[in-house]
């Protein structure tokens, strides 16, 4: 799972995703509940990243227990069936989310140091995402959100040693969550082909596509 990454910016956006820059502030990191840029099939938008369901009360989807869901990621098991996520899935509404980098916990010392991610090629990571227009029940206003898909990675060489492991599981049982990253080769596809096409694309990426150490705390301060 993801919980943290640096968004790109918008210019380079139009550069290597062949959309027109999105309209709308974003700021250097994005973290649950605030405005990221999402590419889908010819734009992109700035959207929540939290995924809103459609008869949610309010842009912060909340548990019958009062407690706010967490839907900035989405376990690509689950797509097709999640209540939250499944009619989205069935329409064909999925994003890329273009991020400079991302950041995990790294619990392979016995203890927390955050980890920062990027493409060993230096190009802008294209994350699986899904996407909807949730539309306010008072004001009519239209809000566009997005979740993160992820998968299990346990046994990978570098992102198998993300999250606290739990010491009553076994290895191959630890359930270690990890983003899906999209190829420009499958761009078209995850965005524009069949459920069954894109869902082929949702696999585990090769440790050689990653360059990878601790993350420095200093951030930017800057608005895109």
């Amino acid at each position: 799972m993801c919980n943290l990454y640096q968004p790109t910016g918008p210019e380079t956006i139009r550069l290597k995703f062949g959309v027109a820059a999105p309209v709308g502030a974003y700021g250097p990191t994005v973290a649950p509940l605030k405005p990221g840029p999402i590419v889908l099939a010819g734009q992109a938008l700035v959207a929540q990243w939290g995924f809103i369901p459609e008869n949610s009360a309010s842009a912060t989807p909340m548990l019958p227990n009062g407690t706010r869901m967490s839907t900035n990621n989405a376990r690509a098991e689950r797509l097709a069936s999640a209540t939250t996520y499944r009619k989205a899935w069935a329409l064909g509404q999925r994003c890329l989310i273009p991020a400079d980098h991302f950041d995990e916990p790294n619990w392979s010392s016995g203890k927390n140091e955050w980890w920062r991610f990027w493409r060993a090629d230096g190009e802008p990571w294209a994350l699986a995402g899904i996407w909807t227009e949730w539309v306010h029940p008072l004001t009519a206003e239209r809000v566009p959100s997005y979740a993160m898909v992820t998968q299990n990675c346990d046994g990978h060489p570098l992102l198998g040693l993300m999250h606290k492991p739990d010491p009553t599981l076994a290895a191959h049982a630890q359930d270690k969550r990890a983003v899906v990253p999209i190829e420009p080769q499958h761009w078209e596809q995850w965005l524009q082909g069949s459920t069954e096409q894109a869902h082929s694309l949702i696999q585990v990426p090769d440790a050689s596509l990653f360059k990878a150490g601790p993350a420095q705390p200093a951030r930017q301060e800057r608005l895109f």
